[in-house]
């Protein structure tokens, strides 16, 4: 065996170690259940907000805490609290993905993503069809 071929052999050992060791890092989506049920793992949660609940964003007094409630797609709803701005069009999004993980009774979210209203919906399309 040429020694091209060992050192290529050894980098993607390296490779897949590496890759094997940080495999526990890459969060998976799942509902709140699961993220009670193991607080140290990071998740990605898809649901809608519960708009009959309260949201609580004063950016004078505080602005990196925003919450609000979610219910996730097995209509289980939990306390999220985001270290972090409210992003704008929150309130008109028909669903929302937290990512982060489940700590002293509420979701702490590291990240909010938003599916857009229905803006891309063809406007002449027959929605009863």
């Amino acid at each position: 065996m040429k020694k091209i071929h060992i050192i290529a052999l050894i980098i993607i050992a390296v490779a897949i170690g590496f890759i094997f060791t940080k495999s526990d890092e890459y969060s998976t989506y799942a509902d709140f259940n699961t993220a009670m049920d193991n607080s140290s793992s990071e998740y990605h949660i898809v649901g809608r907000l519960n708009k009959s609940k309260p949201q609580v964003y004063n950016p004078k007094e505080d602005a990196n805490h925003f919450e609000f409630y979610m219910v996730d797609e097995k209509g289980v709803e939990s306390k999220v609290i985001h270290k972090g701005t409210k992003p704008d069009g929150f309130d008109q999004t028909e669903k929302i993905v937290v990512a982060g993980n489940y700590e002293n009774g509420h979701f702490k979210a590291t990240q909010i993503l938003m599916k857009c209203p229905s803006k891309y919906v063809d406007e002449n399309k027959d929605v009863n069809a």
